[in-house]
């Protein structure tokens, strides 16, 4: 005999982790709710590394970027802030490359790319003369403006018909979730 719709619907995993879930104290309530959000979750995880949301919001303000382009940008603004090291930093096309996660000669190409676009200009270093950094011009400046401005267009219109209450309970319980995730997945360095 051949499994029936129910046994293909809920695999054998979904029951472990349904009593998984029991033996840690949830109820059946907040293990469904629980397993509904990893779902959510997967998807939306699916969509970022897809780069679905930067990659329309890039086709709105005409940008003409390929994701990785775009990536290159955000990493020099992230390397130039200091966001994810112990200090801002001068941006390198080393530091980009580890940045990016991808090799030394990649980033080079990425970058002069992007200094042919007129996205990116390559200055002197300030702490050594003898190294060349990486510097974001204008038009990259003015691109993330309207990059921003587009996001939160999209983000008014998201959250347009919540609640006030549900916006602040929305976002205290994200970042709860978010330090958790910190927590348990701490950042390699």
């Amino acid at each position: 005999m051949g499994r029936n719709q129910n046994d293909i619907a809920r695999p054998a995993f979904q029951d472990r982790l349904t009593q998984t879930l029991h033996q840690a104290g949830f109820s059946d309530s907040a293990a469904s709710a629980l397993m509904a959000f990893d779902a959510e979750h997967f998807h939306h995880v699916r969509r970022v590394l897809k780069g679905d949301v930067p990659q329309t919001l890039m086709d709105e303000v005409g940008a003409g970027l390929e994701m990785t382009q775009f990536h290159a940008l955000s990493a020099i603004v992230r390397i130039e802030a200091g966001q994810g090291r112990s200090t801002a930093m001068e941006p390198t096309v080393g530091l980009l490359a580890e940045e990016m996660a991808v090799d030394p000669s990649r980033a080079s190409r990425i970058a002069a790319d992007l200094v042919e676009r007129g996205y990116v200009r390559r200055d002197v270093s300030q702490e050594d003369g003898r190294r060349s950094v990486l510097g974001l011009t204008d038009q990259a400046r003015d691109l993330f403006d309207a990059f921003r401005a587009a996001k939160w267009q999209h983000m008014v219109r998201l959250f347009q018909g919540w609640s006030e209450s549900d916006i602040i309970d929305f976002a205290r319980l994200f970042a709860t979730y978010a330090r958790g995730m910190d927590q348990e997945y701490p950042a390699k360095e």
